[in-house]
């Protein structure tokens, strides 16, 4: 049976607090969120699923682009629309697992694209 968010938390970081330490690390030692959270409430009042969905998302960013701006640049690479100014501006304001759907939607398209394009044999 698969285990809790709790149980996830607990084994993985220890307390709920660790998690929501090293989150806040990641938001403010990087770019890679946009500040939608209210400060007031924190992500102390978050539930432990959506941490763990936050920290997943977050650390797979970090590692496969290193930031926020890089996974913007791969999408609009990605799409032939590096040099659309307006285009960047309105990705800027998505949040990082939207951008994260989008740049695996469009490496799919891509992938597809370069299927159909090949000859058969």
């Amino acid at each position: 049976m698969a285990k809790s968010p709790w149980q996830q938390v607990t084994d993985r970081f220890g307390s709920k607090e660790a998690l929501v330490k090293e989150l806040q690390g990641l938001v403010e030692k990087t770019d890679l969120f946009v500040k939608k959270f209210s400060e007031a409430k924190g992500l102390e009042r978050v539930s432990n699923r959506k941490l763990l969905r936050l920290h997943r998302i977050a650390k797979e960013v970090q590692e496969r682009f290193g930031s926020r701006a890089k996974l913007i640049d791969s999408i609009l690479e990605i799409e032939k629309r590096a040099k659309d100014a307006d285009y960047r501006k309105r990705f800027e304001k998505y949040t990082l697992g939207r951008l994260l759907d989008l740049h695996e939607a469009a490496e799919r398209r891509v992938r597809r694209a370069e299927k159909r394009a090949r000859p058969k044999a």
